[in-house]
C-alpha cells in the first residue's frame, strides 16, 4: 500500500475496523467489528458483529509457558509470536465471514495482540527507572494474511513517553461513556480488572484510572486446580457458590501491596498469575481451608479489592454515581453480587444496558484506538498512564 493509499484511508468519513484482544485470561481471541465515523472526541460507533474464538488448550499452555520467566525461553516467545498472529488473522477472516463482509471491505484492523510480560516499574543498579511490556501476534502475519491495514502494538509508545503502558482503554471509556451528567466508573473484570472514572460533566484530562488489582485470574486458576482441567473458569459461579466466605483469608489477601499503591499503575500475571495462585494453592490445603471455601473467598477478594480501590482512590475526590462492568466477570452471578454488596448505594449496570456485549468492549477498544491511530490522534490518557505528553499510538502495518 502507497502512502497515498493510507491518506486517502486516513480522510475516509466512515472506517470498517475490527478489533481484536486477547487478555491475561488467555480464553481466547475476541473480534468486534465496528463501523466508526469520524475521529477524536467526536467519533460514532456502531458495533456490527462479535465473537471470541477459544484457544485450543495446547495454545493457551503455550501462552502460559511463554509468560512465564522460569518456562518463556526465547525460541518459545519467537514462534508462538508468528503463531498467534496466524490465529489473530484467522479470527478476523472468522468475524468477516460471520458477519458477510468481505475482507476487502474492512479497511482496518486493530490488534492488541498477547501480552506476555509487562514491567510496570523495574529500578536498574543505577536507580533508572526502566518500564517495558511485550505484546506478541504479530502484526505483519495479520496484514499478510488478511490483506488489511493493521494497526498494533499500542502500549510501547506510551511507554517510551514515561508512561505505564496501561491501561490504554480510557480514551475509548470516554468516547463511550463520557460527558454524562453523572459520575461514571466503567470497571472491566477480565483477567485482570481495571477502571475507568468518568466525573460528571467532565473532559478527557479529569479522567482517573487504573488497574485495580486481580479480577478472574486467580479464580479462574483456582477453578482449574480443584476440577483437575476440567474447567478453565468457574462458570455461573457454581464452585464459588458452594463454598462460605472465611473472613481471615479476605483480611490476608487485602494486604497485597499493589492494592495501597496509588495511580497510576498497572498490573498483571507477574502479580496475580499462575504462581501467585499455585504457591496461595498450597497454602490454604496446609492450613486445610476447604476448596470450596476458597474459591468463594478469592471471589470475594476481587469484588473488595474493586471496591477498595474505589475508596481509597476515586471516592476520597469524586461521588461515583453508577458503575457500568464489562468482561469475563459479568458472567459470574457471585462474583457480581459481591461487588453489590460492597458498593452500597451506588447503581450497577453491564455495558449489555448500552448495546455492547459485555465481552466485546476491550475489542472494541482497540478498533477504536486503531481509529486514532489512522487519523493521526492521541489515543493514551497521561492522567492515567503517567506519561509525560499524550501520544499517537500503536504500529501502522500497510495491507496489500
Amino acid at each position: 500500500m502507497s502512502i497515498k493509499n493510507l491518506i486517502r484511508l486516513k480522510e475516509k468519513e466512515s472506517r470498517n475496523i475490527i478489533g481484536l484482544m486477547s487478555g491475561t485470561s488467555c480464553d481466547g481471541i475476541d473480534a468486534c467489528m465496528v463501523k466508526i465515523t469520524g475521529n477524536g472526541l467526536s467519533t460514532k460507533v456502531d458495533i456490527i458483529g462479535f465473537e471470541t474464538y477459544p484457544y485450543k488448550n495446547e495454545i493457551r499452555d503455550l501462552i502460559f509457558e511463554a509468560s512465564c520467566k522460569e518456562t518463556g525461553t526465547v525460541d518459545k516467545i519467537c514462534q508462538l509470536n508468528f503463531i498467534l498472529g496466524k490465529l489473530f488473522a484467522d479470527a478476523a477472516r472468522q468475524i468477516a465471514v460471520k458477519l458477510s463482509v468481505p475482507l476487502s471491505d474492512v479497511d482496518i484492523i486493530g490488534s492488541h495482540g498477547q501480552t506476555i510480560y509487562h514491567v510496570s516499574s523495574l529500578k536498574e543498579n543505577n536507580d533508572k527507572e526502566v518500564r517495558s511490556t511485550l505484546q506478541i501476534g504479530e502484526p505483519s502475519v495479520i496484514s499478510q494474511e488478511t490483506g488489511v491495514t493493521t494497526v498494533a502494538d499500542f502500549r510501547t509508545r506510551d511507554i517510551a513517553a514515561g508512561g505505564e503502558g496501561a491501561p490504554l482503554v480510557p480514551y475509548a471509556d470516554f468516547v463511550l461513556f463520557g460527558r454524562a451528567k453523572i459520575g461514571r466508573a466503567v470497571q472491566n473484570i477480565g483477567g485482570i480488572s481495571n477502571v475507568t472514572y468518568l466525573p460528571a460533566d467532565g473532559n478527557i484530562d479529569d479522567i482517573i484510572a487504573f488497574d485495580n488489582g486481580p479480577g478472574n485470574m486467580i479464580i479462574d486458576r483456582f477453578a482449574e486446580i480443584i476440577t483437575d482441567g476440567r474447567l478453565k473458569y468457574d462458570k455461573n459461579g457454581e464452585l464459588a457458590s458452594k463454598g462460605r466466605l472465611n473472613q481471615d483469608l479476605l483480611e490476608r489477601l487485602s494486604t497485597h501491596p499493589y492494592l495501597s499503591k496509588p495511580p497510576p499503575k498497572s498490573t498483571g500475571r507477574e502479580d496475580f498469575g499462575i504462581q501467585f495462585s499455585d504457591d496461595l494453592y498450597k497454602e490454604l490445603r496446609q492450613d486445610n481451608i476447604d476448596v470450596h471455601d476458597a474459591i468463594a473467598t478469592i471471589t470475594a477478594f476481587t469484588g473488595k479489592s474493586i471496591s477498595g480501590s474505589y475508596t481509597k482512590f476515586i471516592q476520597t475526590y469524586y461521588k461515583i454515581d453508577e458503575v457500568v462492568i464489562s468482561g469475563g466477570g459479568v458472567r459470574n452471578p457471585v462474583l457480581l453480587q459481591s461487588l453489590k454488596d460492597y458498593l452500597v448505594d451506588i447503581s450497577v449496570r453491564t455495558v449489555d444496558d448500552f448495546g455492547i456485549p459485555s465481552g466485546a468492549k476491550e475489542a472494541l477498544a482497540f478498533a477504536i484506538l486503531a481509529n486514532e491511530t489512522i487519523s493521526g490522534n492521541p489515543g493514551n490518557v497521561p492522567s492515567a498512564t503517567g506519561a509525560k505528553e499524550s501520544v499517537v499510538l500503536g504500529k501502522i502495518i500497510p495491507g496489500k
